[in-house]
């Protein structure tokens, strides 16, 4: 909205500034999180609106029952409502990325409210979550692949430590839409079940958003001299998008934290997750975020043991409890600390993607 009232008139042309617009959606969606948190987590007190605790869970989790749940849901509306304020909204990305944050939020909250409706529930079963995942995303890479001029579709991916320019991939259509598809339903359910304790997603959820505002920036502008990205026209608008992320995170992270408030359920973990997906493909680092997304892996691969290994060793379990965070709390492991560590983890995971566009460059040389 800013920047199409602002584009036209010269001295206000720093409002239009990808850098100003960026750190300003970043204050925005902060300072909105932190100051409707507290009207919205009495809301949900007043209509007692609560988490429902797994009774074959850690036993010290009985202690969250009653705690706010659906925090997501004003996570997207702050998202939404800052992107709209900060973005040209003349990119296509921009509303590729509100499709997914919107879709899969909608998911979530048929999901939560099942499981605060009915008692007990497990809410949508997981066969129909990834149809309708499945559905929304291709019907966004649908729209991605008509190949706006604002938003140019580009089957090219980054390669982690090897240059595009001694390697150049091109994946054929067909395969790309199905890594697309893979990249966002995997990436989406990764958030999901990594959001099991308090702070515990939302930071790797911030400090991804971080690295693709830097990954969005840098493949659209002259710093393609010192990291090893495909270009991607017009693609830095995306940090807008981002920084909204950020904020919202931020402000979230400050009622979420240990013990928490309130937390986001899968209306928050799923869109949010969603879209760390999309940026990934928008900013062709699909590869790369096998390392930035390093939690939200381990905790994907963690489940897929736990089921193979029940499943193929006559019902033995590989871990105490899936996902691998739960394995850590009933071995005896602090809850602050645990989540902590795991913070640690995925700054490390952060760092390991963005070196990997920096050797690339001293392979050439």
């Amino acid at each position: 909205m800013f920047f199409e009232l602002f584009k036209n008139i010269t001295f206000l042309s720093f409002l239009t500034n990808i850098f100003f617009r960026f750190i300003m959606s970043i204050l925005t969606s902060s300072i909105l999180s932190l100051v409707l948190f507290p009207l919205f987590i009495h809301m949900l007190h007043k209509f007692n609106i609560g988490q429902e605790v797994r009774h074959d869970g850690p036993n010290n989790h009985l202690q969250k029952q009653g705690t706010p749940t659906a925090g997501g849901f004003l996570i997207l509306l702050n998202i939404s409502a800052t992107t709209l304020l900060w973005a040209d909204l003349t990119h296509v990305g921009i509303w590729l990325l509100m499709m997914i944050l919107i879709g899969y939020g909608t998911i979530g909250i048929f999901d939560d409210y099942r499981k605060i409706k009915c008692k007990n529930s497990q809410g949508i079963s997981g066969r129909w979550k990834l149809f309708w995942q499945s559905m929304i995303g291709i019907f966004v890479f649908l729209i991605y692949a008509l190949d706006f001029s604002s938003m140019p579709f580009s089957s090219v991916i980054n390669i982690p430590f090897i240059s595009h320019k001694i390697f150049y991939l091109q994946i054929p259509m067909g395969l790309y839409a199905m890594l697309s598809i893979f990249v966002l339903l995997g990436t989406s359910n990764g958030v999901n079940l990594t959001d099991g304790l308090d702070g515990l997603a939302i930071v790797p959820v911030i400090i991804s958003s971080i690295v693709f505002s830097f990954f969005a920036y840098i493949a659209g502008s002259n710093l393609l001299n010192y990291f090893d990205v495909v270009q991607v026209a017009g693609v830095q608008e995306l940090t807008i998008f981002c920084g909204a992320m950020i904020g919202a995170g931020i402000g979230f992270l400050w009622y979420n934290t240990y013990p928490a408030l309130i937390f986001m359920g899968d209306t928050g973990s799923l869109s949010l997750g969603g879209v760390l997906g999309l940026l990934s493909i928008l900013t062709k680092t699909e590869l790369i975020s096998i390392f930035l997304h390093g939690v939200f892996l381990i905790e994907i691969i963690s489940v897929m043991i736990q089921v193979l290994s029940f499943r193929f060793l006559s019902g033995k379990r590989i871990f105490k409890m899936a996902p691998i965070h739960h394995h850590f709390e009933l071995l005896g492991c602090p809850e602050p600390r645990l989540i902590v560590r795991f913070w640690i983890l995925g700054i490390f995971c952060a760092f390991w993607g963005i070196v990997s566009l920096i050797i690339k460059l001293n392979l050439e040389q």
